[in-house]
């Protein structure tokens, strides 16, 4: 539905559950179609409720809602879909909020208002975020597992120059001068910019386990913040912490040597999320080489070694969530006497300088990639803005 009122014979011929699929794949983070999307909407949405989310715009950043009156209104002026009351969406809109399906906060006029979840921004992750063992989300994890193959996550994530995530460098893995002309690459800026935090379970690492494949790191570590944070604290999702609390959980996620992973954009901030390689979706995919890093993810900064200063310990190795670094014949010239020195590959090194903080000579550091533009969308609205703009989305 293009929310402009011209009819649309083609998706008119197809059922509501058909239509809802390829209006989630029109989303900015949206849904590629697959059988398994469709089978997904077809048990957990009624034909009516399909019909209601229809009337949700796709041309939005995440979290951006409109009130049941908006989509009613929507609704009249749309020949796909029958008129609905606005009292009539918002009771279904709240069923479908309640089991997980949408998103809900307040418009800029404070009204309730509804967003669809999209992909990484809400969907699967409404599911593992209170980290329970509940039939529904095990039957997400099963999805979950045959749905987000290498062809779909790339399609979600890859689709667009603007890169929906980066990864933040540990604490004090960056010299101190780059930490200086560089301050948006720290989780601590992104702490202090942020006035509600929201503790949850880290959604990869449910989902493994409740699949039978648990995970050996912990899995509270999942950090939300601003409206996303109300919508779980509000949904019982996840927790309210302070910002002290939230100090902690980057520290204690540092010290597990989980990688800091959060949103593209300078300010505004709505994730932190702390991945391991063996769990995680995205570090996962580059540990594995199922995905090019540059494909996936943001990423700034690479490992470099100080030959003169690495002893050839191998702490370094193995640490690296995505297996990026080697052992290899030291150059000649060198003042150690050892033989071997870490080498790392520049094409998977994801410069989240959790090695850095391993090393016992101080040999790891971290430097700023060349190739690539320092320079961060302002805030998370611009950031998928850009990527609407990408993808050729007309923004509504």
């Amino acid at each position: 539905m293009s929310g402009t009122g011209a009819p649309d014979p083609e998706a008119l011929a197809l059922d509501a559950h058909e239509r809802l699929a390829r209006h989630l794949a029109s989303l900015g983070m949206g849904f590629p179609p697959r059988d398994q999307l469709l089978e997904l909407l077809r048990t957990h949405f009624t034909v009516a409720e399909a019909e209601a989310a229809l009337l949700l715009p796709t041309a939005v950043g995440p979290f951006e809602v409109i009130s049941a009156q908006v989509a009613a209104e929507r609704g009249a002026s749309s020949r796909n879909t029958p008129p609905v009351a606005a009292a009539y969406l918002s009771d279904t809109y709240e069923r479908l909020v309640e089991r997980g399906l949408l998103f809900a906060g307040r418009t800029a006029a404070g009204e309730r208002g509804y967003a669809l979840h999209q992909v990484g921004y809400g969907f699967p992750q409404t599911f593992f975020w209170d980290g329970g063992n509940h039939p529904e989300a095990s039957a997400m994890a099963e999805f979950v597992g045959k749905y987000f193959n290498r062809e779909v996550t790339r399609e979600s994530y890859g689709g667009t120059a603007t890169k929906p995530y980066r990864y933040v460098p540990i604490d004090k893995s960056l010299d101190e001068g780059t930490q200086v002309v560089l301050p948006a690459h720290a989780m601590e800026p992104i702490l202090a910019n942020a006035q509600t935090f929201a503790l949850a379970h880290c959604p990869c690492r449910v989902g493994l386990r409740l699949r039978g494949r648990p995970c050996k790191h912990p899995e509270d570590v999942c950090m939300k913040f601003d409206e996303l944070a109300e919508f779980l604290i509000e949904r019982g999702l996840g927790r309210q912490i302070d910002r002290d609390e939230a100090r902690e959980v980057v520290r204690r996620a540092a010290a597990e040597g989980l990688v800091h992973f959060v949103d593209n954009a300078e300010g505004d901030t709505k994730h932190n999320c702390n991945c391991c390689g063996c769990a995680c979706w995205n570090v996962g995919s580059i540990r594995r080489r199922k995905i090019p890093r540059d494909v996936l993810m943001a990423t700034y900064f690479l490992r470099t070694t100080d030959v003169d200063e690495c002893i050839g310990c191998g702490r370094c190795i193995d640490i690296c969530p995505v297996e990026a670094l080697t052992l290899a014949p030291a150059p000649p010239g060198r003042r150690k006497p050892q033989a071997k020195v870490a080498v790392v590959d520049e094409e998977w090194c994801i410069g989240c300088g959790v090695c850095v903080g391993r090393c016992p000579t101080g040999a790891a550091g971290l430097a700023r990639r060349r190739d690539v533009s320092m320079e961060l969308a302002p805030d998370f609205a611009t950031l998928h803005r850009r990527i609407l703009d990408e993808r050729g989305l007309t923004q509504e």
